[in-house]
């Protein structure tokens, strides 16, 4: 049994109507701002206000799980649409979940792409908040987790599993600068199913 799909059924023994479950060590919790045309962080004084607000985001919104943003989400700064668009469909690293809308991880590794990835395909919800940022090391350099699972087989074994599950969305690229690496490359407009406009309603 996986830890992150047992944590349902522990918070529910303990009563729990919420939990968070969080991947990383991190460095700090921040806010994300653009400032006299400069993208900001700005620490964040009082996380537990920002936990109740992505609880009843949770909520309202449906989802099955929500996510505060990751550094990797900026790539470009104030011009990254990301940041722009305040939510995206997908979660990673910290999920914050209601016992009443259990969900199943999906996979040994990369299960958190594989989840909103199959389930996302399926018509679940997932949503990243932009406006809020975590800040961890970088990938694979902390030991403990599962970087030493990823270190012995690189990011291959990694990179595929989404693609074996949703092959019609996911498919492979190389990512980095200096030095390249297999990631996943989800194509989003095929990925989630999305609700159209009213004005494209036939008469």
């Amino acid at each position: 049994m996986y830890a992150r799909n047992a944590c349902f059924g522990i918070a529910r023994e303990l009563g729990y109507k919420y939990f968070l479950e969080l991947d990383d060590d991190y460095v700090c919790f921040s806010y994300r701002k653009i400032v006299d045309g400069k993208f900001i962080q700005v620490d964040c004084k009082n996380i537990d206000k920002v936990f109740n607000l992505m609880m009843m985001f949770l909520d309202v919104s449906g989802a099955a799980s929500v996510a505060f943003a990751q550094g990797g989400d900026f790539i470009g700064g104030k011009d990254n649409k990301n940041y722009s668009k305040g939510i995206l469909r997908k979660a990673m690293n910290s999920f914050f979940c209601r016992t009443d809308r259990e969900f199943k991880f999906i996979g040994r590794v990369n299960e958190d792409v594989n989840t909103y990835c199959k389930l996302g395909n399926m018509g679940g919800l997932f949503f990243t908040i932009t406006r809020f940022c975590l800040c961890q090391e970088p990938t694979q350099k902390q030991k403990g987790g599962m970087s030493e699972q990823y270190l012995d087989s690189g990011t291959y074994l990694k990179s595929f599993y989404p693609v074996m599950l949703t092959p019609s969305c996911v498919t492979i690229s190389m990512m980095g600068e200096k030095h390249k690496r297999l990631h996943h490359k989800i194509m989003w407009d095929k990925c989630v199913p999305k609700i159209l406009s009213d004005k494209y309603k036939k008469a």
